[in-house]
This record gives structure tokens, sequence and C-alpha cells, in this order.
């Protein structure tokens, strides 16, 4: 990895305060707890990562459409993950998925920590952990996701446009990450930009506060790591331990396409409580 952002997500259920910039060496030796998903560096763990396109809607017929593949830059190997390749569309759910290197465990908080990048907009990805196994995946798609993140710029049923900006889940819809400095929503992901992510997922029961997480994030418009969001919740809440990391993405309808701008991932991270540091 070379000059590169890094990404975790952090779950807890604090409140957001107006300028909170994270200590990432609060715990000095909480980087050797960090449990490797995968950083792509070994050709051999792709055989691991498990795809399916459970809505192929692509005329003509394309079999197998989503691109998810192992691609390298500079001597860094990273994943690559679009829904069909440039002018291919109707893919409505490109889903790919590995399984964890252990549960997140109900009534526990864990971190999970990444690094992405925006190939292109206009694009439609989602991501983050599930609580069911591949066959649940792929039945239920996005309601197989519990703490994700959205990266998007389409435009809403609703009329409204979305513009880059990373959301979190909230009720039934999505809030964008705040810039606690302005007090207003960040800035558009830039393409082209490594980000850093840690996810604090707090897997308590609802009744208990959990079933939510805390996002903070380093790159673009921060260059200090900077808790953008406090609280966002679980998409179902079914309270179940959290087992396979999740990325969905699609190219909208053949007649009214998103578009099939590519999310680069890399350096997937899960540790026990919350872990601010840098794997």
């Amino acid at each position: 990895m070379k000059n590169v952002i890094r990404l975790a997500f952090v779950v807890i259920s604090a409140a957001l305060p107006s300028a909170v910039f994270a200590n990432a060496n609060a715990n000095a030796n909480a980087n050797a707890n960090w449990q490797l998903i995968d950083n792509f560096e070994n050709g051999a763990s792709m055989a691991h990562w498990q795809k399916a396109d459970t809505d192929n809607e692509t005329d003509p017929h394309v079999p197998n459409p989503q691109i998810t593949e192992r691609r390298q830059q500079d001597g860094n190997y990273y994943l690559l993950k679009k829904p069909a390749a440039d002018g291919i569309v109707g893919n409505r759910k490109a889903l790919t998925y590995f399984k964890l290197p252990q549960p997140v465990p109900v009534g526990e908080t864990y971190t999970l920590y990444a690094r992405f990048n925006v190939e292109s907009f206009p694009n439609n990805h989602i991501f983050g952990l599930s609580d069911l196994a591949p066959e649940g995946i792929e039945k239920h798609a996005y309601n197989a996701f519990e703490p994700s993140l959205r990266i998007t710029d389409k435009s809403e049923s609703s009329g409204l446009k979305n513009d880059g900006t990373l959301m979190v889940k909230l009720g039934k819809g999505y809030d964008k990450i705040q810039n606690p400095v302005t007090g207003k929503p960040a800035k558009p992901l830039q393409p082209g930009v490594w980000y850093q992510v840690w996810m604090v997922m707090n897997n308590a029961p609802l009744a208990e506060g959990g079933q939510r997480y805390d996002v903070y994030i380093k790159g673009g418009e921060f260059s200090e790591q900077t808790k953008v969001y406090a609280g966002a919740e679980y998409r179902m809440k079914r309270e179940q331990p959290l087992i396979y990391f999740f990325a969905n993405c699609n190219t909208g309808q053949k007649k009214n396409p998103y578009g099939n701008g590519g999310v680069k991932y890399d350096d997937l991270y899960l540790t026990e409580g919350q872990n601010l540091t840098q794997p």
C-alpha cells in the first residue's frame, strides 16, 4: 500500500459532539488486535469471495454481468466492484460477500476498518456487514444488511438527487455524514481519493441501546480522523451475530439507469471493542 488513506467503521451509541477528532493512539496496543478480513495482497483469497447477480435484467442477456476483480496500482492490490461493464444496464442486484474471521456476537461492540475509493460517478453502492448466511444474503439482498454505508449520486423516486456524499442508514431512509466543524453535511466523495473509515458497531439488542453504529473517517475534506456520525441504525435490527462483509450495487432500471461507476475496496479488518487505530 503506497500513499493511501484507510477506512474503518465504529459502532457506538454516544452523541456526536460539535467537533470531535478521534485520537488514533488512544490504545497503544490496539493495532495488534486487528483481524484481517482481506487486503487483496494474496490472490488466492479471491476464491473465498462469493458473487451473485440475483436480479439480472440485462437485455441482451449477459451472464454474471457484475465486475468484482482484484486489481493492482503502483504495487498495491485492491478489489474493484462494479454492477456491470460500462454500457451494460439491467443488473439490479450485484452481490459480493466474504465471511468474517470471527462473528460479531450479540451484546458486543466491534470495529470494522476499511479503505475505499470511488472509481467514478454516477453509481449506486452500499457496503457493510450482514448477519445472514449466503442463502439469506442472496434471498434478501439489500435487506441482508445491518450496519452499512451508501455511496451514490442517483436520483430517488421522490425526485431527490443524491450528490455522492457518504451516507448512513437511518429509519426507512439514509442520512449524510456530517462535518462537525461546519455543522453541515460533508462534501461529496472525491473520485480517485482513498478514504479510511472506522465503523464502530454496537451489536447489543435494541432494548439495550444497540443495533446502532458510529462512523469515523479520514480523507478528502477530513485531514484528521473525524467522527462524522453517531447513532446510525442497523437496517433490519435482527439482533443476530454479524458474520459476513457484504457489498451490493446496481445499474438501475434498463429504462432509467443510474450508471456503472465502480468502488475500490482495500485493507478490510475487524477487531473487538472500539478501536480507532490504523491496522
